[in-house]
């Protein structure tokens, strides 16, 4: 196998010319035969006996040849992007140039990574907004806690009110038909949660227990294609109404909702604990707003297969998600009137973003040199044992060294640029934007990537890989 030729197409595409020598296709025409045999019928021989060139004295020389390139390419392709030294993304398209006795020649045309070109990345503005937790937050958080530990009480002296869970039996009627999917009982429905098409809990607001009433509504014009913009009559009953009974916020729930023995001391731990919530999340928005700042400014010519396969990834991590809700993907797809193909549009713009920051990254990486110690892996891996409740000998069997790596290196290009940065209240940001905006025009620039949405750094994949 030899290279021939390497050219540079546009938008980091190339396209390699390579060269299969006669040994190396005899070799892959020699497999083919070998493979083919068993099916090839000669006269005077059984099935799989008939030797080569008998067969090919019938049937022609070129008989195992088309067997023989797709046995050839694979191998002949993969040397060819060792020899040339470099990253592709995606499959190549391949044109099968020559064939023959002497050997053989294709050319490949496929995406590669592309070269990037920092601009500053160092000293890099962006907002950070400055924590606080006021005492109506704590409240709030109290207020959630009380909520996760009340009971839901029987009331049948009154009708139902929002907030309320009414037991139900209901039914839906299309032009006087009941319609597939309509009909349930004993349904416990939570009054205000939007758990029902808009109007059909409003409507059962005020009905008391054992009485019946029908309920027009009319079906979103966004609703699955069977009901879409219908109007239907819902025929419900009341059978029970339930309500939550809240705990009384004293210290007797402290007691019972934590370690603490009086009402202070948790609402001083909760201060706390959401303290260092939002200064994390604060520290991490300042992260992902500093890269996206730097992925901004850099120069690259992405291919469009490294986009449509971002957005694959963001698709399947998506059907992933509503798979571990309990909800079959195919049946969201028709709740929602969506397609594969809306998903994969709709994901290309977050596609665009994800990728420019994974390629700034990686840039600022080879710029510094940074790497990965022993020690580096070793504490990441005992981290990620701690998030997951695994040892780290458990995690080491679902997560690979060299990911763990890649992801410190990661962490370090985005801690070096981040620790450079410069952070402003997040107003200044905007006033600057504003100015920038009403500028008067100057002559025409060389054109800058485009400003992209605050995206978050990829996170870590060990959560991925141990459900799999």
């Amino acid at each position: 196998m030899s290279v021939k030729s390497c050219e540079k197409l546009e938008k980091s595409m190339v396209a390699l010319t390579v060269e299969v020598s006669a040994a190396d296709f005899e070799a892959a025409v020699e497999k083919a035969y070998r493979k083919q045999r068993g099916s090839i019928r000669l006269p005077g021989f059984r099935p799989g006996k008939a030797p080569r060139k008998m067969i090919e004295n019938m049937y022609g020389a070129a008989i195992f040849y088309e067997e023989a390139v797709n046995l050839a390419l694979p191998d002949a392709y993969a040397a060819a992007l060792e020899e040339a030294d470099i990253r592709t993304v995606g499959y190549p398209e391949v044109e099968l140039l020559s064939v023959g006795k002497e050997g053989c020649s294709f050319k490949a045309t496929v995406a590669v990574y592309p070269e990037v070109t920092l601009g500053e990345y160092r000293g890099v503005k962006a907002p950070r907004t400055e924590v606080s937790v006021t005492a109506e937050d704590v409240e709030n958080r109290l207020k959630s806690m009380a909520d996760s530990n009340s009971r839901m009480v029987s009331v049948d002296d009154r009708a139902v009110r929002v907030g309320d869970v009414a037991n139900i039996d209901f039914e839906g009627f299309l032009n006087g038909e009941p319609f597939d999917g309509g009909k349930s009982d004993n349904f416990d429905l939570e009054i205000g949660s939007g758990q029902f098409v808009p109007g059909f809990e409003d409507q059962v607001v005020g009905m008391s227990i054992s009485e019946e009433k029908d309920i027009d509504i009319t079906f979103p014009e966004d609703y699955h294609a069977d009901l879409a913009g219908k109007t239907v009559v819902f025929h419900v009953k009341v059978n029970a109404i339930k309500t939550k009974e809240l705990p009384a916020m004293d210290d007797e729930f402290a007691k019972d909702v934590s370690e603490f023995d009086t009402l202070d001391e948790l609402k001083k731990d909760v201060e706390r604990e959401m303290t260092e919530e939002r200064e994390k999340n604060a520290k991490r928005a300042f992260e992902d707003a500093v890269i996206t700042k730097v992925a901004e400014e850099m120069q690259a010519e992405i291919p469009d297969a490294m986009i449509e396969e971002q957005a694959r990834r963001f698709v399947e991590n998506f059907k992933m998600q509503i798979q571990s809700q309990g909800i079959p993907v195919d049946q969201y797809m028709k709740m929602t009137n969506m397609s594969e193909e809306k998903l994969l549009e709709d994901a290309k713009t977050p596609a665009v973003n994800q990728v420019r920051v994974d390629l700034a990254i990686d840039a600022i990486i080879k710029a510094e040199g940074l790497e990965a110690s022993d020690e580096d892996v070793e504490a990441e891996y005992a981290k990620m044992a701690e998030q997951y409740g695994m040892s780290a000998e458990d995690v080491k069997k679902y997560v690979d060294a060299a990911m763990v790596k890649e992801q410190v290196c990661r962490n370090k290009a985005v801690d070096l640029v981040a620790s450079a940065a410069v952070p402003v209240k997040p107003e200044e940001v905007k006033s600057e934007e504003v100015k920038t905006e009403e500028a008067p025009k100057e002559e025409p620039k060389a054109e800058k990537p485009k400003r992209t949405r605050k995206k978050k750094v990829e996170e870590l994949k060990a959560e991925e890989a141990a459900e799999e």
